[in-house]
């Protein structure tokens, strides 16, 4: 609804209508949302208003032509003033999301409305060039200025937002928005990944369903129609992205398969091959058969599934017609390319068979009996069948045995063996499992079969069951890369956090295997290799296809031909040189590569430790001899509240654009960081985001009060550089305990969340922050202000007592709100703008670029020790009048009684207004007595003993309702007697002590204490109600 002459900006708050945009309307004011960001995900957002002037009394006065009469004076101090608010305003950068907030309007809104403002807020961000390295906070010092950088983890441009994301870019971006407002030029550089199986797949999908396959197009046209799908999809992640709030350099934005990222790829393969390091083998991987490439271990999942262990007889050769070995498969299939039998040389059972030979079943090929370690001698019979062609483990037995290798399981897995009289060729490998399964069932050589859960590989992407085939393929040799990352680590040049996590990584690089590169994918990064006149022996590598031709034609003459390899690179490769590629090099004069390589920190999930940040470092320290970065920091997997994996299948997944819908941006990321510790697995429900989004509600509700109690208007006069400084230092005495006790708590605060994000311990941080708000802030110091706010008018001292507690909750709430942003980037930066003071104060015009606080003055123990003493008082008598069912309205009487020399007694004579407010005592009958002979019998009254030395003494004669408190008791005490019962059966029941698990036992009987204990508690209050009644 609009009222006549204003409109509701997206926070929520009414602000003036500007003159020209009461003429224009609202059709000129919108913009087109951008596409996958806001507006998807189940929300229709509204479009962001276009920035336009502030409007003000004066600026529309300048509107208008000169009046007749003007002096040349007049009009030159006109144009001077418009020349300021045009400098002013361009700074600002147009904030229309907020405009008239700073008292210009009406009061703050009672909301905060994430759906209608988040939006407008990032775009302001990034529209006035907020996230670049150079946007630092104007005009106060810079603690560092080393930059601080951090390379986002290029999510697969295929992508949608889930959790892992989400994590993911809510601690980076506290760590860019904590380090920028320190002052250190931040770049946090943002890219997406080319996912070359992933991407492939979709769009061999969409042909399908124009009846085409891939190979129906050459080439070039296949990856004209990838390249189509990347222009009009591929940023759908990357808005996803700017919903949580990701304050990166969008300017810098990279592609790992742009033709910058194309030139260091190639330039990397060039440089290792050069060193040696790149060769062309024939080796086990793990192929897909429906993607027909090999595929990165990343890329293949294990399942528990259940299947069927096969026991059959393997026949001894010249032996006894009934001599056999028994053995145990779950892959009977591959019987026929057995090159081996084998056993654990230790096994008693089996140590006569050792070099003999047996007999391939049905096949009736010898094979060697030998013997190996690796053989569990308790899983199966203790004897192995060796299939070094279709197994990891039989192929490294195979090596250290100089078996042969035979192949009878094809690339589209089918069978190839032409054994057996060719009868299994051509079956897919499951219907041969089936039939060679029969055909040895007839032959008498079937022993038995039984049910097994087995560990079946599996495609990431297809699903289907991986084949581990023997394939000639392009490698990396591992070991002299490894050697040098181990030393990066163990010398201190990076630091991985958490610590653990060394010992992992340490595990990995020392039995690190060649990395196998190649892949048979159309999409990527094509190998930079060349055949010479269709020879596979006769290849050259080469930057580009004239440098092959030139160094082709001084080998072999004028007359050759070249073929470049068809295979591309694993897309682990390029994202391997993600660090230092995404910056300028293999130019390394290149501005960015020489201020911003090395990066700071280098932050992802611990599962892709091996398969990511180690190839990182090891390519880094190859190609360019530096590391990557100083610090690998490794978040946790989130998971649902019962820590379990979030899967489709157990329905357990939370969308994170739907807990952004309902709950908002910076609800979401504290729960995914409050509660949480370094390393391990997050578990996370929506009741953790619902009640995070209260933490947001009550954050606005503090800044809203904060707001209405202090007058703008007022604001400038205060001089608040010194107020703030005065504060800082806690001036002695001049200040109040309560006031005392809020900024030693505010410094305390903010030390020990700085503190916490340098160590990376978000969790601790967010608590801090949380903690803060609710117990020092809105509980406390915001109920003592609405004391001192009432002061009567006309008294001096009551109005500068009024003064201090206004600027106090002003400059509290500035810095707490500088304290929560990188957290809660959009709600602070909401209130922020609606500060009277703000860009005064820090010289931005935004919350982002404002200074982060430091602790100017130390934490004043003593008063934080003597107001917890006071809030103990409180809470006291809070209790006894819950206790005693006082009605919450009505007022009490109360004595308060401590020693003489105790100086907690001008405390309260101090504070005694707000003792009475906040305990809800009538402060004429409100007594504070150093002997004990001043004050009530205690048996007359409820008696508190606070501590050691304070007591107090509340009359409750005539306050309450003895009939109806005597049936309430007499209820209570009802029910309990009840559970009693029931609780006393279970733990006396025959067998329940002896045979219940022991935490069982021992929580049923701590529950029978703790409800005895409340119903003798009950049983006394009752008897005393009763007692009073009478009298």
């Amino acid at each position: 609804m609009e009222a006549e002459g204003k409109m509701m900006n997206p926070i929520g708050c009414l602000f003036v209508r500007p003159v020209w945009l009461q003429r224009g309307g609202w059709a000129a004011a919108m913009r087109s949302r951008p596409s996958g960001g806001w507006g998807d995900g189940g929300a229709r957002w509204r479009g962001a208003v276009r920035h336009w002037p502030r409007a003000t009394a004066a600026t529309t006065v300048r509107m208008s032509t000169a009046r007749k009469g003007d002096s040349v004076e007049d009009s030159v101090r006109e144009a001077s003033e418009q020349q300021q608010q045009q400098e002013q305003q361009r700074r600002r950068g147009g904030r229309a999301w907020m405009d008239g907030a700073s008292g210009e309007a009406a009061s703050t809104p009672k909301n905060f409305e994430h759906r209608a403002c988040e939006e407008a807020i990032y775009r302001w961000w990034e529209e006035t060039g907020r996230f670049s390295p150079d946007a630092l906070p104007e005009g106060v010092p810079h603690m560092d200025r080393r930059p601080f950088v951090i390379v986002m983890p290029p999510p697969n441009v295929t992508g949608g937002l889930h959790m892992g994301h989400a994590i993911g870019t809510t601690i980076e971006d506290i760590l860019v928005r904590f380090q920028r407002m320190r002052g250190r030029p931040t770049l946090w550089l943002p890219g997406t990944d080319h996912a070359g199986i992933a991407t492939q797949l979709l769009v061999e999908r969409a042909l399908r369903e124009e009846g085409l396959q891939r190979t129906d197009l050459t080439r070039e046209q296949f990856l004209e129609r990838v390249w189509a799908w990347k222009q009009s999809k591929g940023g759908y992640i990357t808005q996803q992205l700017r919903r949580l709030g990701a304050s990166a350099d969008w300017s810098r934005e990279r592609f790992t398969l742009s033709a910058e990222m194309s030139t260091a790829v190639v330039e990397a393969f060039v440089r290792l091959h050069q060193q040696g390091l790149v060769y062309r083998g024939s080796y086990m991987v793990n192929w897909s058969p429906a993607l027909q490439t090999a595929v990165s271990d990343l890329e293949v999942e294990f399942h528990d599934e259940r299947g069927t262990l096969y026991y059959f007889k393997y026949p001894v050769a010249d032996g006894a017609p009934d001599a056999f070995l028994p053995v145990a498969t779950t892959r009977p299939e591959t019987i026929l390319g057995d090159t081996a039998v084998c056993v654990h040389p230790n096994d008693a059972r089996y140590a006569r068979f050792i070099g003999q030979q047996a007999v391939v079943p049905i096949v009736g090929r010898r094979i060697p009996v030998i013997a190996d370690e690796y053989v569990d001698p308790e899983f199966g019979t203790g004897v192995l069948k060796i299939t070094p062609a279709h197994d990891p483990n039989d192929y490294q037995i195979g090596k250290r045995h100089n078996l042969p290798a035979l192949t009878v399981i094809g690339k589209d897995a089918t069978m190839t063996t032409e054994e057996a009289g060719g009868r299994y060729f051509g079956l897919d490998r499951f219907e041969c499992r089936q039939r060679l399964w029969k055909d040895m069932r007839a032959a008498g050589l079937v022993l038995k079969e039984e049910a097994h859960q087995t560990r079946v590989p599996r495609s990431q992407r297809g699903g289907e069951v991986i084949e581990p085939l023997i394939s000639t393929q392009w490698f990396i040799r591992m070991k002299p890369l490894a050697e040098r990352a181990i030393e990066a680590v163990r010398s201190g040049q990076i630091r991985i956090l958490p610590e653990r996590f060394e010992k992992i990584y340490y595990g990995w690089l020392e039995d690190v295997q060649d990395w196998c590169v190649s892949r048979q994918l159309w999409w990527g990064h094509r190998i930079p290799v060349y055949y010479v006149n269709g020879r596979e022996d006769a290849w050259v590598v080469a930057r580009s296809a004239e440098a092959a031709a030139q160094w082709a034609r001084e080998r072999y003459g004028a007359d050759v031909r070249l073929e470049q390899d068809p295979d591309v690179l694993d897309t682990w490769f390029s994202s391997g040189l993600w660090p230092f590629s995404t910056m300028g090099w293999p130019d390394e004069s290149a501005t960015d590569y020489r201020r911003f390589f090395p990066g700071t920190v280098m932050e992802t999930g611990y599962d892709i430790l091996f398969f990511w940040v180690a190839r990182m470092i090891m390519l880094s320290v190859a190609l360019t001899d530096r590391v990557p970065f100083e610090t690998v920091y490794l978040h946790g997997l989130v998971r649902d509240a019962a820590g379990r994996k979030m899967s489709k299948t157990l329905g357990n997944v939370i969308d994170p654009l739907e807990a952004i819908d309902q709950y908002g941006t910076d609800a979401l990321r504290m729960a995914l960081v409050t509660g949480c510790t370094p390393g391990q697995d997050i578990p996370l429900a929506m009741e953790k985001v619902e009640a995070n989004r209260n933490f947001a509600n009550k954050l606005w509700n503090v800044a809203r009060y904060v707001l209405n109690a202090v007058p703008a208007a007022e604001v400038p006069a205060w001089r608040l550089a010194e107020v703030a400084q005065r504060a800082a230092e806690l001036d002695g005495q001049r200040l109040p305990l309560p006031e005392r006790f809020l900024w030693s708590r505010l410094n305390d605060t903010i030390a020990k969340v700085s503190a916490g994000l340098e160590r990376f311990a978000f969790g601790d941080a967010g608590q801090r922050l949380y903690d803060f708000l609710w117990d020092d802030l809105a509980d406390w110091y915001v109920e003592v202000s609405k004391v001192r706010l009432r002061a009567t008018a006309g008294d001096a001292a009551a109005a500068a007592q009024r003064q201090q507690t206004q600027q106090t909750l002003l400059l509290v709430l500035d810095r707490f709100l500088r304290l929560v942003h990188p957290f809660m980037p959009f709600i602070t930066e909401a209130i922020f703008q609606r500060l009277p003071f703000a860009e005064l104060s820090h010289g931005s015009a935004a919350l982002m670029q404002a200074p982060w606080p430091t602790p100017s003055g130390t934490v004043d123990s003593a008063a934080v020790r003597s107001f917890e003493r006071f809030q103990q008082l409180v809470r006291a008598v809070r209790n006894a009048r819950a206790t005693h069912q006082v009605e919450p309205a009505r007022k009490i009487s109360a004595t308060i009684l401590l020693p003489a020399e105790s100086a907690f007694r001008e405390v309260l004579q101090a504070e005694r207004a707000v003792l009475a407010a906040l305990a809800k005592i009538d402060e004429r009958a409100l007594h504070i007595v150093t002997d004990r002979g001043d004050a009530p019998a205690a048996d007359r009254c409820a008696h508190l003993i606070v501590d050691d030395e304070l007591e107090a003494f509340l009359p409750m004669k005539g306050l309450i309702d003895h009939a109806r408190e005597r049936q309430r008791l007499q209820k209570q005490l009802q029910r309990l007697h009840g559970d009693l019962e029931v609780l006393h059966k279970r733990l006396s029941a025959p067998g329940f002590v002896q045979n219940a698990p022991p935490s069982v036992v021992q929580d049923a009987q701590a529950r029978h204490r703790e409800l005895q204990e409340t119903l003798d508690s009950v049983a006394r209050r009752l008897r005393q109600v009763e007692s009073d009644a009478e009298t």
